[in-house]
C-alpha cells in the first residue's frame, strides 16, 4: 500500500480480547432462530396418481384450489382436519395432519408449503399425497380407489446397523415398539413420543382412526420395520393411516419428554421456542457489546500511535 504524506494509516495486531469477542459473535450467529425447524418442512416422500384430471370446464381445478385454501386456513387452528369440496363426481376429499407436538402456528407454516409442492411434484392428478417432516396432506377425487389403513406407503431405513456399541438393540427396540403401540392408544389424539434407554420413538395415527385401530396400525408399522430394516438403528415407516419413527443414540437421548408424562408435548415445544427467543436476545446484546469493545480498542490503538505517525489530515 502506498503512503500519502498527509495521511498515515497505521495497522496494529488486534488484541486477544477482540479475537475472543469475534469468536463470541461467531458462536451465537450459528444458532438457528427460524420459527420452525428446517427438518419439519423437508420432503420425505410423494405419492402421485397416474391419472390426470379430465377437466374441460376447470371444475376440478377450482375445487382443488378451494380445498387447499380451506386446509391451509384450518391448519392455523387445528393440527388435523379433513373436508370435501364439490358435489357428486366433482367432489374432492382432502386431509392434512401435523405432528402431535407441533403448535398450530408451526402446523400452518408446514401445511402451507404443501399445495404448491404437490402441484410441482404431481401436476393435476386425481389423487396425491405429500409428506414433509412435520406434516402431510393428501387429496383424492370422488370414487378414487380406497386402500386399507395399514397399506404400506414408504420406508426409510438408516444405513447404520446395530453393533457392539448398541448391545441388546433388538430387545430395546421391541420394548420401545410396545411402548409406542400402547402410547398411541392411550395418548393424546393418537400421538406418542418417548424414549426407552437410548432409543427415541415416535408414533402417530391419522386423526379419525379409533384407539384400537390406531394401535393395530402402529403394530403393523413396527412389524414392517423389523422385517425390512433388520438391525438398522434408525427408521421411518409410513402406512396409509399411521407412521412410526425411531432412532438409537449410543450415548443416550437428551431433551426428549415422553408424551405420556405430566409435561405435555406442547409445553415442551413452547419451552424450546422461549429458549430460542432468549438466545436470540443474548446474541443481539452480545453483538452490541462486541461493537463497543471493538470501537474502544480501535480508539486506544489510534491514540497510542498518534504521536508517532501524526494526525489524519
Amino acid at each position: 500500500m502506498s503512503h500519502n504524506p498527509k495521511m498515515v494509516l497505521h495497522t496494529s495486531k488486534p488484541s486477544p480480547s477482540i479475537f475472543s469477542s469475534l469468536f463470541f459473535v461467531t458462536l451465537f450467529a450459528s444458532f438457528p432462530f427460524s420459527t420452525i425447524s428446517a427438518d419439519l418442512t423437508n420432503l420425505i416422500y410423494k405419492g402421485c396418481a397416474n391419472q390426470n384430471f379430465q377437466d374441460p370446464n376447470g371444475v376440478y381445478k377450482q375445487n382443488l384450489k378451494s380445498l387447499f385454501d380451506s386446509l391451509v386456513s384450518q391448519s392455523s387452528q387445528k393440527t388435523y382436519f379433513s373436508t370435501t369440496f364439490g358435489d357428486g363426481q366433482n367432489a374432492i376429499l382432502g386431509v392434512y395432519q401435523c405432528r402431535g407436538d407441533l403448535s398450530t402456528s408451526d402446523c400452518n407454516l408446514c401445511v402451507k408449503k404443501i399445495p404448491p409442492l404437490a402441484k410441482k411434484l404431481c401436476g393435476e392428478v386425481v389423487a396425491a399425497r405429500v409428506q414433509l417432516g412435520g406434516c402431510y396432506l393428501r387429496y383424492e377425487v370422488a370414487g378414487y380407489k380406497q386402500v386399507p389403513g395399514t397399506e404400506f406407503l414408504f420406508k426409510n431405513c438408516g444405513k447404520d446397523q446395530a453393533s457392539g456399541a448398541s448391545a441388546g438393540f433388538a430387545d430395546k427396540r421391541d420394548t420401545a415398539f410396545g411402548m409406542v403401540e400402547n402410547g398411541v392408544k392411550n395418548g393424546r389424539a393418537g400421538f406418542y413420543i418417548g424414549t426407552y434407554q437410548s432409543l427415541y420413538i415416535l408414533g402417530q395415527c391419522e386423526g379419525d382412526l379409533g384407539s384400537e385401530d390406531c394401535g393395530d396400525c402402529v403394530q403393523s408399522a413396527d412389524q414392517k420395520a423389523k422385517s425390512d430394516c433388520n438391525g438398522a438403528i434408525s427408521a421411518q415407516i409410513y402406512l396409509q393411516k399411521c407412521y412410526i419413527s425411531y432412532k438409537f443414540y449410543p450415548n443416550g437421548v437428551t431433551g426428549i419428554t415422553s408424551s405420556s408424562s405430566s409435561s405435555s408435548s406442547g409445553s415442551r415445544h413452547h419451552t424450546q421456542r422461549t429458549v430460542a427467543i432468549a438466545v436470540g436476545g443474548i446474541a443481539a446484546f452480545g453483538f452490541l457489546v462486541v461493537c463497543l469493545m471493538f470501537v474502544k480498542q480501535l480508539m486506544k490503538s489510534m491514540k497510542k500511535h498518534g504521536g508517532k505517525h501524526g494526525d489524519y489530515r
